[in-house]
């Protein structure tokens, strides 16, 4: 068997004969894999890139990048394949490079994903910024974490605020989620409720797109980004990249703000590619110091001091505004939280748990046994979560089974701690939801404001 797989490494190795092209296999989760080829590999001959795989997002595999978007060199498109099945994609297509491009996993995870890779007899392959990040013809203003639901949207939302209260034109640029149909999400506008409709959006779209449209800050997102920043050009001063999970951006930034969580304090430097992100960055904020433990604040900053001492280091909360507190005292409470956050994301918390317990709910129930369907395999596949409800909404079916679990619970409010009012999606839940918002507040010096001026 061993001795197969070096002579099949040998054979594929045969690529610099004239007219052949290296086989890559792009691993990813419909966002930076997209990107990744679309920037670099989709017009370059020197590469045949044999497949995708995906992982993180359900119903992304088993699909198809589409010819139109795939380019002249691909006039089938490109399937897109289980992570799981990525050694017999090594051997079947004689794949020769594999390109890791997803975010949000451990260092420890991604050279384990490197060894079975060496193993299958190829070669892995991290890209950087030199060979991904495009360059705007206006200014780019990055914001990024070290992991997800760290605080980007609100600090998102706190730039352009300033940034408009200056007679900037802002707008902006979200990290993709085309979880439909990719060829329709090439290149979306969002600036209405009515958009959010028009082009089916989940809920964890819902959550990125509606708190800026609810500022009057248009956003763009899709999968072709080239196509998407020459448009956006056309009606913006300045360009927001509202980035997604712990990823780098897209766009070659002219400031580049990451925002690092103290519940997760040594996370700055054990995942990829938080730590990238923590490297690169001009501007740190550490947030939620008003919920984490002081400690741990102290923790991050030495992280920081110690990978990027350059850096302006400001600290924030994010204080929260209950809808209706008198709703949830005494009550049974079952908590829903945004859903990235606490499943791939590990918190075991989120605003939702903070507001829930501050406002005195009696108890705060658990809702796996309620679970149904994809809902009840989320919380298999996340075994940390207890107390929380992630709001998993990727298409019509799952929102239904979030609906039920919500409505089979013993619970008396729901609390929703997700950027989004739920109730505009969750049109059949029975029991009352009360809302808790989130805004970035910035504490003592140097401030969001000065640091925005050396922009």
């Amino acid at each position: 068997m061993v001795g197969k797989r070096y002579k099949r490494a040998t054979i594929t190795r045969q690529i610099g004969d004239e007219g052949m092209r290296a086989k890559v296999i792009i691993m990813g989760a419909a966002g930076r894999d997209f990107h990744n080829f679309n920037v670099y590999f989709r017009d370059n001959a020197n590469y045949e890139v044999v497949a995708f795989t995906a992982t993180q997002i359900p119903n992304i595999e088993g699909r198809k990048y589409p010819a139109s978007l795939a380019g002249k060199l691909y006039p089938k498109g490109i399937d897109i394949h289980p992570e799981s099945d990525l050694p017999d994609l090594i051997a079947k297509l004689g794949a020769e490079q594999v390109v890791f491009a997803y975010s949000d996993v451990t260092h420890t995870e991604v050279m384990h994903k490197a060894s079975l890779v060496n193993a299958c007899g190829a070669d892995f392959r991290l890209m950087g910024a030199n060979q991904t990040a495009l360059k705007a013809k206006v200014p780019v203003i990055a914001i990024c974490a070290v992991r997800t639901g760290s605080g980007k949207s609100q600090t998102t939302r706190a730039v352009a605020s300033i940034l408009r209260g200056k007679g900037r034109r802002v707008v902006a640029i979200r990290h993709p989620m085309p979880y439909g149909d990719l060829e329709k999400q090439a290149v979306q506008r969002f600036a209405t409720y009515e958009d959010l409709d028009a082009h089916e959006c989940t809920i964890e779209e819902r959550e990125e797109y509606e708190p800026h449209i609810d500022k009057g800050i248009i956003v763009y997102a899709g999968v072709d980004y080239e196509k998407i920043l020459r448009q956006a050009e056309k009606e913006a001063d300045v360009i927001l990249w509202d980035g997604g999970n712990n990823d780098t951006p897209f766009y070659v930034p002219d400031m580049h703000i990451v925002v690092a969580d103290p519940h997760r304090a040594g996370h700055g430097k054990s995942y990829h590619p938080g730590e990238t992100n923590m490297r690169m960055a001009d501007v740190i904020i550490v947030n939620k110091v008003d919920t984490a433990d002081p400690d741990d604040v102290e923790s991050v900053k030495k992280v920081i001091s110690e990978l990027n001492p350059k850096a302006k280091v400001i600290t924030a909360a994010s204080p929260l505004t209950v809808e209706d507190a008198d709703a949830i005292n005494g009550k049974r409470v079952l908590v829903i939280e945004d859903g990235p956050t606490v499943t791939h994301g590990e918190m075991t918390f989120g605003a939702g748990m903070i507001a829930a317990k501050n406002a005195g709910a009696k108890d705060i129930i658990d809702p796996r046994p309620f679970a149904m369907g994809s809902i009840k395999a989320t919380f298999e596949k996340y075994s940390h979560l207890e107390k929380v409800l992630p709001a998993m909404g990727y298409g019509s079916r799952q929102v239904s089974e979030l609906e039920e679990t919500i409505n089979s619970s013993d619970s008396e409010v729901v609390v929703s701690g997700t950027p989004i009012d739920l109730r505009r999606v969750l049109k059949n839940v029975t029991k009352p939801l009360v809302r808790v918002k989130y805004d970035l507040q910035v504490k003592g010096e140097p401030s969001l404001d000065e640091a925005l001026k050396d922009f």
